[in-house]
């Protein structure tokens, strides 16, 4: 008989809110609602009394999504830091925000239209003229420019702080690339897995309805019916690249690269293996400044050049619209009040926090005679000389000489500081250890343009929350947490999805466009992998890890002076000065570490890198596989064996779980390729050893299949023994063989004729006529007259056609705009 648990989930929910001190500006301190309580029952129902054990739940599901950031300067990404207790916000109250939202959003988007229009509040002087031209982040390209949509805000986003009075205000304006919105919905779900009961139980405000909108809201700007619409992002090492990643996914947009496109004639195209492909808009994640090297920084190399042509003519839709961080400094907070009452007729409904612009003589004259109870800011982007860090400051804080400094400059340059109020922030509950502590938050809250030109506002967004228990706004900066924000109220949500309906009668197995760069990356992809799986065979062989029925008999030195060429032939070590034990351990040691060289850990590396730069294509598990840290196993040859089991696992889940779109057929050429060669080399040095006029010797040959991993197909084969001309054969000719360089070549034809081409006039193109040339080769060969010129050749062959492919379907600069026969679609 099974017996009651001594403590419920409701039992550990109140025990932790009664232990829970947040203090007066606590989010729990002001709230009755039995909301937090729910929330804290379902909480306790996964962790049970165990709250550092809901922490790493929440954790590894937003590792499985794929959540990470870089930090700029870090090589390798972050794990998202996600909490389990999300910020609860009630639907009435959220309403208020959400109208705010919205009436910010218009409000900026009125401003900007003069701004780059008729700039009547300019020349009316409800605008000073120096906050305008004196903003770095003014595009003088974009004046007298309107979007061909007539709006220059698609998508913006807003932090907001919640006073201890619990009133929200604005703290800034995100306009120019607003980020965030894909660790939104990361965020929920993550905490969605994590706490599956809280949906239903608190009728929690869906995501779903914003993401339809902005997609709507982007293809309803474009000029074609049928838009392609893709996601500019500044490439893998963007801290926000895994969100865009995820963001691209799963709105159906193309992630590219600057690289990736080209402007031809006023229109702009995606590069992809079948030519280039008109592209009608672009929710850009890269400055304005680097868009296009001919209109703005000529340095730019992640522009491209005649985009803002394009983008003139209405060719192309740009969200958001070049110039429109002008909006996004400080100083902007002193007058957006007053242009609220002027634009729209009712002030704003989310208040700034008090802003003075010292730009002008009273407000500055006031913000030196307040220092002390003020906050004082970079006016703009730039860092000005009293504030050489660029960060907010607090006046009580700076003495003697910072102090001086300071005052001295904002007499040189006012219009370069600001003075804000000083902001204390609520706080909410987070793990900490395994107790719930209070920590301030901030609140960033998304909007898009719907097709209906109306603000849609995503119902909570996500918080981002302090490492340290100080409340006041300057000492948050980027936070050290994030919490998924729940909008829940009385009545049920009715689940929606970007999903098409189940009984839809659209089918599609056309997987889309697949841009040259990535085609490019799955082929180098395949190729490090099938490299690097070879490379350890070799390394294990050396280490004594071979098939032997005879009970493992140590190799031939010649044998071993053999397999040690072929690693060193592969770039992997210098060759040792001896051949003693100590010699080779060495040696291996270098040729799977050494990252000088083409070790094993440099191939991981160029792996991990490439599929960094593919994560919108790639499975989170084939991710995990390729971002798992390099095995430190006590033995060599247990560390090779790791890493061989994890190549395995990559070319289990490529052949097994990739569907066969052009991005496989990539991946598998490269590896067909790869694989090709080194079946080419091995049987070159093993199965014409010198001196072997009669056969290479037993270890040679042995060497030769541990290599081709055919040790079993041939003992099954021929038991009588090893015989070179039979194994020459099973390795090199026999295209049932799945490792022989036969098979290779004919796989790598079949993806080939598979693959787009650029005319239908039915002839071969020049990467399918070497690959149908190298097959014919094989195809008519024996194993007896198979010698080492002709290997050397088919392994030169190979190079020759992987050359080929490239300069076929990997454009680069400006080739694809010369080359003849492309496709304009």
């Amino acid at each position: 008989m099974a017996t009651a648990p001594l403590f419920t989930a409701a039992d550990h929910a109140r025990r932790w809110l009664a232990g829970y001190r947040g203090g007066e500006d606590d989010v729990l301190a002001s709230s009755s609602d039995p909301a937090w309580t729910a929330m804290f029952e379902e909480l306790a129902a996964v962790a049970s009394d165990d709250l550092a054990h809901a922490r790493e739940r929440v954790r590894r599901h937003a590792a499985d999504i794929g959540v990470g950031f870089r930090i700029t300067g870090e090589p390798d990404e972050r794990p998202w830091p996600v909490s389990p207790v999300p910020l609860l916000i009630a639907a009435d109250e959220w309403d208020m925000i959400a109208a705010g939202v919205a009436q910010r959003a218009g409000l900026l988007e009125a401003v900007l239209a003069d701004l780059y229009g008729a700039q009547r509040l300019v020349a009316d002087g409800r605008v000073p003229a120096a906050l305008v031209a004196g903003s770095p982040a003014f595009s003088r390209v974009a004046v007298n420019l309107l979007p061909e949509s007539g709006r220059h805000l698609h998508v913006v986003a807003f932090d907001l702080a919640r006073g201890p009075d619990g009133e929200w205000r604005v703290l800034a304006d995100h306009l120019r690339a607003p980020a965030g919105a894909g660790f939104a919905l990361e965020n929920r779900l993550a905490v969605s897995r994590t706490l599956g009961g809280l949906q239903d139980r608190l009728n929690v405000r869906r995501h779903a309805p914003f993401f339809a909108a902005l997609r709507a809201g982007l293809a309803a700007m474009c000029r074609r019916a049928d838009p392609r619409i893709g996601l500019l992002t500044p490439g893998r090492y963007s801290p926000s690249y895994a969100e865009q990643a995820h963001l691209a996914r799963y709105l159906g947009l193309l992630l590219v690269e600057g690289a990736d496109l080209a402007a031809l004639d006023g229109q702009l195209y995606v590069r992809t293996i079948g030519g280039l492909k008109r592209i009608d808009a672009l929710w850009r994640r890269i400055d304005a400044r680097l868009l296009d090297p001919l209109a703005f920084d000529t340095h730019s190399q992640i522009g491209v050049p005649g985009l803002i042509d394009a983008w003139a003519a209405g060719n192309v839709v740009l969200s958001n619209a070049p110039g429109a961080g002008v909006l996004e400094p400080r100083a902007w907070a002193a007058f957006l009040p007053g242009l609220a009452e002027e634009l729209t007729g009712e002030p704003l409904r989310l208040h700034n926090i008090a802003t003075w612009w010292c730009g002008q003589d009273r407000e500055r004259t006031r913000v030196e005679r307040d220092l002390n109870r003020l906050v004082i800011a970079p006016a703009f982007t730039a860092s000005p000389l009293g504030l050489p860090d660029g960060r907010p400051v607090a006046g009580a804080e700076l003495t003697g000489v910072a102090r001086a400094a300071l005052l001295e400059d904002m007499t040189r340059r006012p219009q370069d500081y600001v003075g804000q109020e000083m902001v204390r922030l609520s706080t909410m509950p987070v793990v900490i250890g395994d107790m719930l502590e209070a920590r301030p938050f901030t609140l960033r809250v998304f909007a898009a343009r719907g097709p209906d030109d109306r603000w849609t506002v995503l119902p909570g967004g996500f918080a981002r929350i302090g490492a340290a228990a100080d409340a006041r706004a300057l000492a948050l900066g980027e936070g050290s947490w994030s919490a998924d924000v729940v909008v829940h109220g009385p009545e049920p949500q009715s689940p929606e999805s970007l999903l098409p309906p189940p009984d839809t009668l659209q089918i599609r197995r056309n997987p889309g466009t697949l841009p040259s760069r990535v085609a490019d990356n799955f082929f180098w992809l395949g190729r490090y992998l099938e490299r690097g799986e070879a490379l350890l065979g070799a390394i294990r062989l050396l280490l004594g890890h071979s098939i032997d029925a005879d009970g493992g008999a140590a190799l031939a030195p010649a044998t071993v002076g053999r397999l040690v060429g072929l690693i060193v032939g592969a770039g992997a070590a210098p060759h040792p000065p001896g051949l003693s034990r100590a010699q080779l351990t060495a040696f291996t040691r270098a040729a799977m570490e050494d990252e000088a060289g083409a070790s094993i850990a440099w191939i991981n590396a160029q792996a991990r890198a490439i599929g960094a730069g593919a994560r919108d294509r790639l499975s989170s598990d084939v991710i995990r596989l390729l971002d798992a840290p390099f095995p430190r196993a006590p033995g060599l040859l247990d560390r090779a064996g790791s890493l061989q089991r994890r190549y395995a696992a990559l070319s289990g889940l490529a052949a097994e779980h990739m569907v066969r779109t052009d991005s496989w057929r990539f991946l598998d050429l490269g590896r067909r390729i790869e694989r090709g060669m080194g079946m080419a080399r091995a049987t070159r040095l093993f199965g014409m050893a010198p001196g072997a006029g009669a056969g290479a010797s037993s270890d040679d040959l042995s060497t030769l299949l541990d290599l081709a991993d055919s040790q079993i197909t041939y003992r099954q084969r021929y038991p009588t023994g090893l015989a070179r001309v039979p194994v020459v054969d099973l390795v090199a000719l026999d295209g049932n063989n799945p490792r022989s360089l036969a098979y290779q070549v004919r796989c790598a034809t079949e993806r080939l004729r598979e693959l787009p081409v650029l005319t239908d006039d039915g002839m071969a193109e020049p990467q399918q006529v070497v690959a149908i040339a190298l097959a014919a080769t094989l195809a008519t060969a024996t194993a007896a007259r198979l010698d080492a010129d002709v290997l050397g050749d088919v392994e030169r062959r190979l190079g020759t056609l992987s050359e080929e492919v490239a300069r076929r379907y990997f454009l680069q600069g400006a080739e694809p705009l010369r080359a003849s026969g492309l496709t304009l679609a």
